[in-house]
């Protein structure tokens, strides 16, 4: 797997998403700290040549300066150990959250560890229980110097090329931009426009989720082709037509009296794609225009 120079790394959180990088990281040459409240955890992992730490000061203690920190906690454990980490850290440590957490709630942390010069990476980390061997899907975000410096770490977690066969028509990696926003009269402005900065690249999305994501399959490899031919999907006018399956199913569904939402669901947006819904849509726009006076924004 060599991936480049081994790091050391801290991992705190030894549960089913926790233990397994740590040992994909080791098995590659990294040097492992690891933490947990199970110290049976703990001492699997010392067994499998992980230094032990038993608390969180030993864990510090025991990491290198500038320190690597990797959380694995449930979303609500973060800010907590956030809390007590700042008063062990020094300036240029990082900490990394790959758990679960909502994005929008890695915002107010990174500023605040910014405020004692200490990196905050957020790493959604998706792979589940066959991660260990494939490796997992990562989204990371951060400033440049700690992921950068953490790439090693990265490399060796991440599945790299996998067992995917690459996507024929891909000929491009770009990254995510900043997004223009619209100021206007008719366009509601965004209440926490920081959490809404990038304008994601859905082609390249497509293209990681093939490749150690829980959600890789036959469906995503034939999306992300299309993508890569035709990055807005230029090729489609999105009308999408129903041979009568997917009306049969629904009926059939409500003659059994069961639930089928989903297709249900579906089969509404295939009529919207035809314009068929249009109709409604004038007649709600008069209806704005009448009792408001708002004029139809012309795209």
């Amino acid at each position: 797997m060599a991936t480049g120079i081994p790091l050391q790394i801290g991992m705190i959180g030894l549960g089913r998403m926790g233990a397994d990088p740590a040992r994909r990281l080791m098995r590659d040459g990294h040097r492992c700290v690891v933490n947990d409240l199970d110290r049976d955890a703990v001492r699997a992992l010392e067994q499998e040549g992980a230094t032990p730490a038993l608390s969180l000061q030993e864990c510090v203690d025991k990491l290198e300066p500038p320190r690597n920190v990797w959380l694995m906690l449930p979303a609500g454990a973060v800010q907590p150990m956030l809390d007590q980490l700042v008063t062990l850290l020094d300036a240029d440590d990082t900490v990394i959250d790959g758990g679960n957490s909502y994005y929008r709630d890695d915002i107010v942390p990174a500023r605040q560890l910014a405020r004692h010069g200490i990196h905050f990476v957020d790493c959604g980390t998706s792979g589940g229980v066959w991660g260990l061997e494939r490796g997992y899907c990562l989204m990371i975000g951060g400033d440049d110097k700690a992921v950068q410096r953490l790439d090693p770490v990265f490399r060796t977690i991440a599945p790299g090329t996998g067992t995917a066969e690459p996507t024929p028509s891909r000929t491009r990696t770009e990254d995510a931009g900043l997004r223009a926003r619209t100021v206007d009269a008719e366009t509601a402005p965004l209440r926490d426009p920081d959490a809404y900065q990038y304008e994601i690249d859905v082609a390249e999305v497509a293209e990681v989720w093939r490749r150690g994501s829980v959600v890789s399959s036959w469906l995503v490899d034939l999306v992300a082709d299309a993508f890569a031919r035709s990055p807005a999907l230029d090729d489609f006018a999105g009308r999408v037509s129903d041979s009568g399956e997917g009306r049969w199913t629904v009926h059939a569904a409500i003659d059994e009296s069961v639930p089928a939402p989903v297709i249900s669901a579906a089969l509404g947006q295939r009529y919207e794609s035809r314009d068929l819904g249009t109709f409604t849509a004038k007649a709600l726009s008069a209806m704005r225009s009448e009792f408001g006076g708002h004029a139809e924004k012309k795209e």
